[in-house]
């Protein structure tokens, strides 16, 4: 029973992982670094507590989360595809940009610096068990699909095939008639939608925003990527690993047996380790990062 309970736990915590991380397959196969899945998350999280917050209602919270990422999305798009600036640079901007602009509305839209009044949330009313609040969320089931779907599209279909060749070889995919930049763009805004998702479950999941709430997830999701090797299925190993981690950080924090400090490294150093043992054993998309 404690396994079976550990075990839905680890689900219902990888789900934005799962989210994010889809996202970060999607947007280093078309070849652009998803250095602000991040900043993503946070705008999409911000944006679902605002648009449940008025318009009372989780799924005016789940458009709020895809309006926000696609704003977010916009920026990174003309910063990267049109004046064509170092990927790096413009995804750490983007993260400190929604940082300190979640912060600002926050205090200017809410009136507080730490979080928002409590909004609407999908099965969270009523419902005592928090499992089976997690089985009525639509949100969970889109994260626990999307990255088996996200590989059989790159896999099996020719929208699929022309992400991998844009994101292997773009000059060979462009002599074939694809549109490299409108490609790459479509990519992107798909990676908005489904980073800003595993924001958008974060805030309606707890039923209001916080500051900062998203708390590494999008660093982790990117880690989860490369650790699985841009290959969605073991990504989503990887995002299991990681919330599996978490998990056991809550179940020990629960029991008070090491200090919280260690406790709650965990995740942390799982990302550095897993990390530590697959740099030079894997092989990202060969256009990553280019866009010249």
């Amino acid at each position: 029973m404690i396994v079976l309970l550990f075990l839905l736990q680890t689900l219902r915590i990888a789900v934005p992982y799962l989210l994010a991380a889809a996202g970060g397959v999607m947007s280093e196969r078309v070849g652009i670094i998803a250095l602000g899945l991040e900043g993503l998350m946070l705008s999409g999280a911000f944006g679902a507590a605002l648009g449940a917050y008025y318009g009372d209602s989780a799924w005016a919270g789940l458009l709020g989360a895809l309006v926000a990422g696609a704003f977010i999305t916009s920026i990174l798009a003309v910063a990267t595809l049109r004046f064509m600036a170092n990927q790096v640079v413009v995804g750490v901007a983007i993260n400190l940009i929604v940082v300190a602009s979640t912060r600002y509305f926050l205090r200017l839209v809410f009136d507080s610096s730490s979080n928002s009044p409590r909004v609407a949330g999908f099965g969270g009313e009523g419902v005592g068990n928090a499992m089976l609040a997690s089985a009525m969320n639509p949100v969970v089931w889109i994260g626990l699909g999307v990255l088996p779907v996200l590989g059989w599209v790159l896999a099996q279909t020719p929208f699929g095939l022309r992400v991998r060749a844009v994101g292997e070889k773009p000059e060979a995919a462009a002599s074939l008639g694809v549109n490299v930049g409108r490609l790459r763009l479509m990519g992107l805004y798909l990676a908005g939608a489904m980073a800003s998702l595993g924001g958008a479950y974060l805030a309606l999941d707890q039923h209001q925003f916080t500051d900062g709430m998203t708390a590494g997830r999008g660093f982790i999701a990117l880690a989860a990527v490369i650790f699985g090797r841009w290959e969605p299925v073991r990504v989503a190993v990887a995002c299991l690993l990681f919330a599996g981690a978490e998990t056991l950080q809550i179940q020990l924090q629960g029991a008070q047996l090491v200090p919280s400090q260690f406790v709650e490294m965990i995740p942390y150093v799982l990302t550095i380790v897993a990390l530590a043992g697959v740099v030079g054993r894997s092989t990202a998309p060969a256009a990553l990062g280019k866009t010249e």
